[in-house]
């Protein structure tokens, strides 16, 4: 048997219960991903069969890691587990069944990007102005209408209430109509659509029977979808096991419903609670200092942490003068932690509420020249080289997939116009055909002319070819000869910009990638590649052992720990967020968030306000978070600044004087003061640059330049306010 000498008392007794639904009350740092991990290994070991056991994770890099756990304490029954995302797990049972409810088992899953690709074409279509709007927030209101199930027709059904929107029930409905001729889904319909599929008596009892236990990890950020599947699959004496903390639900916003988990005990027949109190994360202190904050919640489980671990140094509360102070004094704690504590930069995260706030500790960070990498950025298979290549992998397997083919119809540049491609689509639409299907017809399509008709017959006799060879290529040998055909690498080669030589780098890097998947799965097909990397996000690629400092949002903390954390912008209106706590509920959701953060630092925990932050165009003047004082006082220290670093801290003027003696700057606008590519230049927010190319000419003249830290820009000079150090 396996040993469970490590697991304390409370772990030990969860990993042995097997006797119907539990739940696993697990605080921060309690060690929940252990007891969880215990618990699949003892049931493989006690001799229950692998593919019986649904283990429902937050991200694959979790599921990942928690098999490789258990394959180490239970052998190779462990790659047999069912186990990964509610949304893998989904697309793994739709790729087989999805043909009854009228998709392929070759759809295709858009992501954030593509439905907002979507709804930009559907309003077009429709010729409505999303002015007022963007795309993507049309998107977000149709994900959380969807996420509380509430479909076109259930909305159509609030047209007397004041948020009845006409304009947005036209889009709405056009938009779930064009999902399915694309032969795609989204995000959420990955888990809307199996609960259509178990509508199907006989699909039902086949999944229900298939799965006698089921574990879910972080049950606390469950939505109404995840829950009726639960319940679709279970009954009330089920061996069901839940796994979370009510004190870190933090995305009611997205639809996560944290009585799923308060409830639970009423759902479900003589539930077995067991409750992890035991933190082995964070020291004394901290951890003192969270329960102060997060016990002034109503709505919760309750239970008190405790440790063993030394008490710790208080918390740091750090009053500044605005952002760019704030980032100034974080900045100089870290190098002073680095000198004193032997610390490396890998050892510090920066917290907080908003993605616009990294923007001034971005700026110091580069200016002190301390290395970082700002997690939920731009992520790597969402860079539009990257997309640009997926899109045409997309569309080789799902030629009704019209978002991809759009994206690709002129990429490489192959004369085929917008106007072409409107004309196009119109004909599409009068003749009930796809869009790749008027590819064959586009002779019949009038007004093209015959130029163009041949680029659009030899495009898609290119898409034939690859299609073709698809089942006859392993995928990373299919990808580079359709990479090289296109002539990509070249082209970029041949523009010779920093910037097109970084979107070479990701696009060799996407390469690597489908290489990588092709030796370690050498017999997996153009499809398990594409759904493998359509559930992937930068959250999962962070690279652990890279030595730099962490700057994300406290939503991306949840799963993360480093030994000193600042949790920067605590003020009211900024954290909490001033339109999310006009109702109790979400004050509430706020203060959760806020434990999410200070729960990540292990040994030092600082928090950060100014008395004022620059905000949506003007200079706000702000009060201190209420949440810094619902921490008990006597946990706390205020952190004074150092005079030297007041008397020494330099205008940019100053710094760019002592770097070039007797330079003057002037405003490049003067006629006598032409810019050339090797100008050093100055930018009010990016700070000092070399332009390293210059485009076009007059009004539309744009320049690259290199700013400090390598930070990349492409700027329009009419509009850039830079200016020549001469």
């Amino acid at each position: 048997m396996i040993n469970l000498k490590s697991l304390n008392s409370e772990q030990k007794e969860a990993v042995k219960h097997d006797t119907g639904p539990s739940i696993i009350v697990a605080g921060a740092g309690s060690g929940k991903t252990r007891a969880l991990t215990y618990k699949v290994a003892y049931l493989l070991d006690s001799g229950v069969e692998p593919r019986t056991i649904l283990a429902l994770t937050f991200t694959n890099k979790a599921a990942n890691e928690m098999k490789e756990r258990i394959r180490d304490l239970a052998g190779a029954k462990a790659d047999y587990l069912w186990m990964g995302t509610f949304h893998s797990i989904c697309a793994r049972i739709l790729r087989v069944e999805a043909e009854e409810i009228g998709y392929s088992k070759n759809f295709s899953i858009y992501d954030t990007e593509d439905s907002a690709s979507l709804v930009a074409n559907v309003a077009e279509e429709l010729n409505i102005s999303l002015e007022e709007t963007t795309p993507n927030r049309v998107r977000g209101k149709i994900s959380y209408l969807k996420n509380q199930m509430i479909f076109p027709d259930d909305y159509r059904k609030t047209k007397r209430r004041q948020s009845y929107d006409a304009r947005f029930q036209k889009i709405y409905d056009e938009y779930e109509r064009r999902l399915k001729i694309n032969d795609a889904m989204d995000f959420d319909d990955l888990l809307l659509k199996p609960l259509e599929l178990f509508e199907s008596r006989k699909i039902l009892q086949k999944y229900k029977k298939r799965f006698d236990r089921i574990l879910v990890d972080e049950f606390q950020d469950t939505n109404k979808a995840q829950y009726l599947l639960l319940k679709a699959l279970t009954n009330k004496t089920s061996k069901i096991t839940v796994v979370g903390d009510d004190s870190q639900s933090i995305y009611g916003w997205r639809g996560a419903e944290l009585d799923n988990m308060l409830d639970f005990e009423k759902e479900f027949t003589r539930v077995k609670r067991f409750t992890l109190e035991r933190n082995y994360r964070s020291t004394k202190t901290i951890l003192a200092a969270s329960d102060s904050v997060i016990k002034k919640n109503k709505k919760r489980i309750d239970k008190t942490l405790w440790t063993e671990n030394d008490e710790g140094e208080p918390v740091g509360v750090i009053k500044c003068s605005d952002e760019k102070d704030e980032a100034y004094q974080i900045a100089r704690l870290v190098k002073e932690e680095i000198q004193e504590k032997k610390r490396s930069y890998g050892d510090f995260a920066v917290f907080y509420r908003t993605n616009a706030q990294s923007r001034a500790v971005e700026d110091v960070f580069r200016m002190e020249k301390i290395p970082y990498v700002v997690v939920g950025g731009v992520e790597f298979y969402r860079r539009k080289e990257v997309k640009d290549i997926l899109a045409y992998l997309r569309v080789i397997v799902n030629r009704r997939d019209e978002e991809s083919l759009l994206r690709i119809m002129n990429f490489p540049q192959r004369g085929i116009g917008q106007t072409t491609v409107n004309r196009m689509i119109a004909f599409a639409r009068k003749h009930e055909a796809t869009l790749f299907e008027t590819m064959t017809r586009v002779f019949e399509v009038i007004e093209i002319k015959e130029r163009i008709q041949k680029n659009v017959k030899n495009f898609k006799l290119l898409l034939d070819k690859y299609i073709g060879l698809k089942d006859k290529l392993e995928v990373g040998e299919l990808t580079r000869t359709l990479v090289d055909e296109l002539g990509v690498i070249r082209m970029l080669k041949e523009e010779r910009s920093l910037e097109s030589l970084n979107r070479l780098d990701n696009v060799e890097e996407l390469l690597k990638a489908i290489d990588d998947f092709s030796k370690e799965r050498p017999k997996a097909t153009l499809e398990e590649y594409l759904q493998t990397i359509s559930l992937t996000t930068d959250l999962e690629q962070l690279e652990d052992e890279r030595n730099v400092v962490s700057l994300l949002t406290a939503h991306s903390a949840k799963g993360l720990e480093f030994n000193v954390a600042f949790v920067a912008g605590l003020e009211e209106d900024v954290f909490p967020l001033s339109n999310r706590f006009e109702e109790e509920a979400n004050l509430e959701e706020e203060r959760r968030l806020f434990y999410v953060a200070m729960t990540r630092a292990r040994e030092r925990l600082y928090l950060t306000h100014a008395r004022s932050r620059y905000r949506f165009g003007e200079v706000a003047y702000q009060e201190r978070s209420r949440f810094i004082d619902e921490i008990s006082p006597e946990l706390t220290e205020t952190v004074e600044q150092s005079s030297s670093r007041r008397a020494n801290r330099k205008t940019k003027k100053e710094m760019y004087l002592e770097i070039f003696e007797n330079i003057e700057y002037e405003d490049i606008t003067k006629k006598d003061n032409a810019m050339k590519v090797g100008s050093r230049v100055m930018h009010e927010r990016f700070g000092l640059g070399k332009v390293v190319q210059l485009v076009g000419a007059g009004d539309r003249q744009k320049a690259t330049v290199v700013f400090e830290g390598n930070n990349i820009k492409q700027l329009m000079l009419k509009f850039a306010k830079l200016k020549v150090l001469n």
